[in-house]
């Protein structure tokens, strides 16, 4: 049977890099390892096929010659053949990937894994905080409680009783780490695995604090007094290094991240660091002009409309919103006014805007001309 061509086994263009060529094996030999696919042939023919495309493409002098002449001028060179005599040696590139291959089984092939016996930081906690429009605008400090792991306050962390000490493993000798052989298509392996008895801690603990069981933490409540900047948002957070979880072995605390929730306001809304608020106005206020009192976060400002004012026109009050959280500097407020109709006229009322309709020569029963025209212009008619 004619082999497949090797860019096809590996599915990359001729063109493909060495890193493209790299990552698409990787992809593939861990498809159709034979020890996630038990008794199943056609795995490891696959198997053996991406390995001999790999061995040829990956090495630049077998990738020129077959680039010119195809499976015709390897003589032989390309493909591992069989396996059973595999020698192990990773040169030329496949360390690293036989590397990632063996890690899906806990590790294998002489690369130990990394001992967890050292330091180790704690876990980061994340909490959500409430606060009120204002809050946000100018800066506040709060009160939060955290629930979380300390050393626990009898053993101080060990996890032994007091008066007692840790053993050293008799498992593993104190390395944290057993080795198994493992048999593969290239060979007998050695695998390094967590030692289970101890964890991979490599001590383990013969009468252990009745506080804690042996763990070495405890769950207590902490207070703590946070200070929130001027400026921040929803989303915001606030990152308190050293206040998360307690670490192990004398690892440190990890962080407490907090994150900032802003109550929405009965008046203003926010777009960035600028305010909207919508005022309402009088009929005669927006015609005649008017001194309005206009709320702000800074309490009750006067302002003074031209007459003639429409309905939604947008006064900016400058340096009246929000602080930025970058430069301290802040935004603009805009305020919209919105002419309020009258609903219910006495007779008074209702015979004196008759009077300014004529007044104004406008008609109460229709609209003005000069809309219609502008109808017909609109429609061609």
């Amino acid at each position: 049977m004619s082999k497949r061509d090797y860019y096809e086994v590996l599915g990359v263009s001729k063109s493909a890099n060495d890193q493209e060529i790299k990552r698409a094996y990787r992809k593939l030999a861990k498809q159709y390892h034979p020890d996630l696919n038990p008794d199943n042939k056609e795995a490891e023919q696959k198997f053996k096929e991406v390995n001999e495309a790999y061995e040829v493409l990956s090495d630049p002098q077998k990738k020129s010659q077959y680039d010119r002449f195809g499976h015709a001028g390897m003589n032989g060179q390309g493909g591992f053949g069989g396996f059973e005599g595999f020698s192990g040696n990773f040169s030329g590139g496949f360390g690293d990937i036989f590397e990632d291959i063996f890690d899906m089984f806990g590790g294998g092939g002489g690369f130990s894994n990394a001992r967890r016996t050292g330091p180790r930081k704690g876990a980061d906690i994340k909490i959500k905080v409430d606060i009120e429009f204002e809050e946000a605008a100018f800066g506040t400090e709060k009160e939060i409680k955290v629930d979380r792991t300390e050393n626990c306050s009898t053993c101080s962390g060990t996890g032994a009783k007091p008066g007692t000490e840790k053993q050293t493993c008799s498992n593993c000798n104190g390395t944290g780490e057993v080795q198994y052989a493992q048999k593969t298509p290239f060979g007998q392996f050695v695998r390094v695995g967590v030692c289970e008895s101890c964890k991979g801690t490599g001590e383990t603990i013969k009468d252990p604090c009745t506080k804690c069981h042996g763990s070495g933490k405890e769950r207590k409540s902490r207070v703590l007094n946070i200070k929130i900047p001027a400026g921040v948002d929803n989303g915001s957070v606030i990152s308190l290094r050293g206040e998360g979880e307690a670490g192990d072995k004398g690892g440190p605390r990890g962080d407490l991240y907090v994150y900032i929730e802003v109550k929405p306001h009965e008046i203003f809304s926010r777009e960035g660091n600028d305010i909207i608020c919508e005022i309402p106005i009088s009929f005669t206020q927006a015609s005649l002009g008017a001194d309005l009192e206009v709320p702000s976060l800074d309490g009750k400002l006067r302002y003074s409309i031209p007459e003639g004012t429409q309905t939604g026109t947008i006064f900016r009050l400058k340096n009246k919103g929000i602080p930025s959280l970058k430069t301290g500097r802040r935004g603009d407020q805009y305020v919209r006014v919105v002419v309020k109709v009258p609903t219910k006229l006495t007779d008074k009322q209702r015979e004196l805007l008759k009077q300014l309709a004529e007044e104004s020569e406008e008609s109460i029963h229709e609209n003005k001309k000069g809309f219609f025209d502008k109808v017909k212009d609109a429609f061609g008619n």
